[in-house]
This record gives C-alpha cells, structure tokens and sequence, in this order.
C-alpha cells in the first residue's frame, strides 16, 4: 500500500476527527485494505457542478468532512465574489441516506461565515430549489443528492444566483478555493445555525402557481379526466408533485403507495433510474389494475421524468427520452403558433446528444434552436445570456430531462409531468395516445430513432479503461463504422470538427468535454462520452428515415432498431 495513503488514513484517526469515523478507519486499516485504498487514493474531486461519492469515510468520499470543506471553499469565494454584500443561500435535499444530514452540515458552515441561509424543513426536489435562489434573491444554492445513482451514493450541487448550476468562471474559481481547503481544521462549523431560516410552504404555494400558468389548455384537462398514476420512486416530488397537478385541474391521480415513502435505501427497486423500466413496474401495475392512460415516475431528486403510456390495445409503452422531449417539443411550438405567441424571437435548447427532430421541428416553426454539451447547466446559462432578448419555450435532454419556461434553471419533473398530462388530455380527448402523436410528428418530420449503450468501468482500473477507450478512438479515428463513411469528426475536446473527405477544419464554439461524435454518410450520428457522474463510457446512436404512413411504423421500428444495434456492438468492441 502506498505510504501517502497509509499516512492520510493516520491522520484521519486524529482527535480532530470524530469517534465513529476514527472508529471506521481504523476497521478498514485492520480488515480492508482494498477499501481504505479506495477510500483515501485520492480527494474527492470538486468538479464542475460539485460533489459525488459513495458514502463513507476517507478523502475520496462522501462524509461530512468532505462536505464541509467544500462548503467552506465555497463560502470563500462567495465572499470575495461579494464583498461587503449579505450573502444568502438556499439548501434543499432529497430522500438519500444522510441528505439531510449533510445539509445541515452545509448550513452549518454557511453560517459559521455569516452567510443567511434558507433551508428547506422537508426533502424537496431539485427544480424547486432553482425556483426559491431567484425567488429568494440568493446569491446561491446546495442541492444534496446523486440524482439516480445507486443507494451507496450522495452528492453536492451548486447554484448560482441566476438558478443554474455554476459553469465557467465561477466553477472553476469554486474549485480553485476548494482545493485551497487543504486540513479540515480550515473548516468553520456553527452547531447553533445561528443564521439558519427554515422554509417551505410560501415556497411549494409561489412555484405550483407559476407551474399553473404556464398550462396551455386549461380546459382539455377538465375534459379528459386523465387517469393518472403517478410514482415518486421514494423521492423528493412526493408531496409537490401531486400539488402541482391538483392545482392544474387534475382529480384522478393515484399514486403508488409503496414507492411514496421516503427511503434512501430505495428498497422496491433495483434502481431509483426512471430511465430504466424496472423503476417503472410497480407503477405499470397499478396503472393495468385502474386502466390508467399514464404512469409518470420521477427520480429521487425530482428533475428526471419517466412516462409511460396505455396504447390503444391496452398494452403499455414507456417512451424513451428523445420521444418525451419530442412530444413535449411539438406540442409547445404547435400551441405557441396556434395562439399566435410566435413572434420570431423564441428559441428552445437541446443538447448534441438529443434527437435533431427537436431542431427538424424548430425550422418549421421558426423559431430558432440551440445545441450545447450535455449538462443542463449549459441550457440554464443560455437562457441567461438571452433574458430579455429572446423567450425561452424549453428545453431538453435524452436523459429524461425537461424544462419548460424560465423560471427554473435547471430541468423540472415537476412541471414536465404536468405539462405531458396536460398533452396526454389533449390527445386523448381527439381519441389519441401519446404514441399516435409521435407518429403523426415522426410521419411529417422524419422518423428519428435514437439507442444508448452505458458501459459501467468502476475504481482505479475502471477509470483508466474509459480513457483508454476514448484515446483510441480519438488517435485512430475509423474512417468507417460498420462499413459506412464516415464524414465528419467533431472533437469537442479539441474544439474542432474535420471533413473525413476534404480534411477541412471547423472551429466548435462550445466549451471543451471530453467528447466525440461522428456523422455517417446515411446520416446516422454517433457520440462517445464519459458519464460526467458515474463510472460509465457512453455510446450514443441516432438513425433517422422516411416514414410514409401510420402502416409502416412497426415495420419501420424493428428496421432501426437492428441498425441502432448494430452500430452499437461495432462501437463497444472498436480497438
């Protein structure tokens, strides 16, 4: 074992530690040598939206040492950012194991700087915690949670004052003073939380308002009197959520009893992911004993969104999240145009690894689009860039994020699921599923069919295979993918995109990412990423075609599906 570990360990059994995490380390050094390895080979990196970990103690883990020394490199910028300013700060937490916990340790040490903080008394997801930094006025704000990642895990995100996670160059200068927190004795703490507010009410009443208004026909809800089943996956929208839709109108909505607990174990799922179906089951089964017309489960800390959907054979489909964003897309442009809102200032954001029928779809409206790094930081900042100069409509991402409107800065289950069951009224008073609209929007745009392939490489040697993986395909680009040209290379690292044919190159203005993505002479896109909040490498694939009636759409589907797999298996086993 490598002595600069050995010795981090010794001084994590110092007085200035507590018995139980003395206690704990000391039982890794005795029986667990692997694990005190990866407990303290490195720090737990501060990047660019925070902190995320498996919890336990040592440096390269979640605990509240290391949460406070974030916090506390945190509230140094703040004040030099702000002189001479009242800081303020708005913390919110979901339902994880020690979410609570660790928000307290955050407003403890928020205070101990002199730093008025607002707290919410109760877990509450992540889109109302965007909505109270501006409501608020705050300078910033502390989400507690891993979103979707296993139980094992927690994490710290920040926010800016405009409601949006930071980005360049206030992350960069957060980081920077975090890593200047180099001993935990740097850390202030405030027992007292002197200067600690609690919230809650006027906050859920001021954000399920605004959500209200946002609807666009008010009167297809009262109509269809959608059955609506609804899961929090023992998450944080449990109680606003079900708020925000009886305020839309919506009276039969049922949830499932069994997830609508609280539980950072997550003890009903494999996975707390409403990406993946298995989150989903509990709700698809109460939705075929109340013949519901939608399930909609949401993720721990409430900005992802699952649906799922009743055909019209009784069977039930759960959408992926390019075709939610693509109905949810439609649906906001075609009601804009129809109430004569579109003035040809408007403009919706997605992100380059989402469907580009959502751009398809922008042309035809004209309304202008903008596609930026995976990250809804990203969409957040654009809205702020052109506040006041052009309406944001929304925005989304594949993985299950939406946001509707400019008075959250970060993606909303909250709203998006009120907003889909507002759409799903609309189509199922003209005697339509959700799934009929898609034909309809794939028969007129382009079918676009979109596939992921998420490949987990855990610890030291996982790390080190992911960037292996993305330097082979970065210093031996293929000039073909399972046997089609490849025509263009956009290095999003490099900044740079290079015509395969002619060499030419073009400058990319996004911010770096470790990122590649090749476009293919049948007009397939492909993209390899690094997951930046799991130990994942992630292959992207997008195909489209022509799609000439409803007749076709089975026929069609089975058809891209087999190329969206095919190209996959060529990526994952490239050398």
């Amino acid at each position: 074992m490598e002595e600069k570990i050995l010795k981090k360990a010794e001084y994590w059994q110092s007085s200035i530690f507590d018995d139980e995490t003395r206690n704990e380390v000391k039982r890794l050094m005795e029986n667990n040598p692997q694990e005190l390895i990866e407990s303290f080979y490195q720090d737990l990196e501060f990047g660019t939206g925070g902190l995320r970990g498996i919890m336990g103690v040592g440096t390269n883990r979640m605990n509240k040492y290391t949460v406070g020394m974030a916090t506390q490199g945190l509230s140094n910028y703040l004040s030099k950012n702000f002189p001479g300013q009242k800081i303020k700060a708005v913390i919110s937490y979901d339902c994880r194991n020690n979410s609570e916990f660790f928000a307290k340790i955050t407003a403890s040490v928020f205070s101990a700087n002199g730093i008025k903080v607002y707290l919410f008394k109760e877990l509450r997801p992540t889109p109302e915690l965007s909505f109270a930094i501006r409501y608020l006025g705050c300078h910033t704000g502390v989400m507690i949670t891993a979103s979707h990642n296993p139980k094992e895990y927690n994490g710290y995100k920040v926010y800016w004052q405009d409601g949006g996670q930071v980005i360049n160059p206030h992350d960069k200068a957060i980081i920077e003073e975090v890593r200047n927190i180099s001993d935990v004795s740097q850390v202030k703490f405030d027992e007292s939380l002197k200067n600690v507010e609690y919230i809650l009410e006027e906050i859920d009443e001021v954000y399920t308002d605004r959500i209200k208004e946002i609807l666009l026909n008010k009167d297809e809800i009262q109509k269809a009197n959608l059955n609506i089943v609804f899961t929090p996956i023992h998450g944080s929208t449990v109680k606003i959520l079900p708020k925000a839709l009886a305020k839309a109108g919506f009276k039969n909505v049922n949830i499932v009893q069994e997830q609508g607990v609280p539980d950072g174990n997550f003890s009903t799922v494999k996975s707390p992911n409403p990406e993946e179906i298995s989150a989903l089951e509990m709700g698809i089964n109460l939705a075929r004993e109340l013949n519901a017309d939608i399930v909609m489960g949401t993720d721990p800390d409430g900005d992802r969104l699952g649906i799922v959907i009743r055909r019209k054979n009784g069977d039930y489909l759960a959408l992926n999240g390019n075709q939610t964003a693509t109905i949810l897309t439609w649906y906001l442009l075609e009601e804009w145009k129809r109430q004569n809102k579109l003035t040809g200032k408007e403009f919706i954001v997605k992100t380059i690894v989402t469907t580009d029928l959502l751009a398809e779809m922008a042309k035809y409206y004209n309304v202008k689009y903008f596609d930026v790094l995976t990250g809804f930081k990203y969409i957040a900042d654009l809205i702020e860039k052109n506040f006041g100069k052009l309406k944001f409509i929304g925005g989304g991402e594949e993985s299950y994020g939406y946001l509707v409107d400019d008075f959250v800065r970060d993606k909303d289950a909250v709203l998006s699921c009120t907003l889909i069951a507002e759409i799903a009224s609309w189509a199922k008073n003209r005697n339509m599923t959700l799934e009929d609209l898609l034909i309809d929007i794939y028969v007129k745009f382009g079918y676009y069919l979109e596939g992921l392939k998420s490949i987990t490489k855990t610890g030291i040697r996982g790390l080190q295979e992911i960037k292996q993986m993305m330097e082979n395909f970065r210093n031996s680009t293929p000039q073909t993918i399972n046997s089609v040209k490849v025509v263009m290379l956009h290095d999003f690292l490099k900044s740079k995109s290079v015509d395969m044919i002619s060499d030419l190159r073009y400058d990319i203005n996004l911010p770096k990412s470790d990122v590649l993505q090749f476009d293919l002479k049948d007009g397939t896109k492909i993209t390899v990423r690094p997951s930046g909040t799991e130990p994942k490498i992630k292959f992207y694939v997008s195909v489209k075609d022509k799609l000439d009636s409803y007749d076709e759409y089975e026929n069609k589907t089975r058809e891209l599906k087999s190329k969206i797999e095919s190209y996959i298996n060529w990526m994952v086993n490239y050398k």
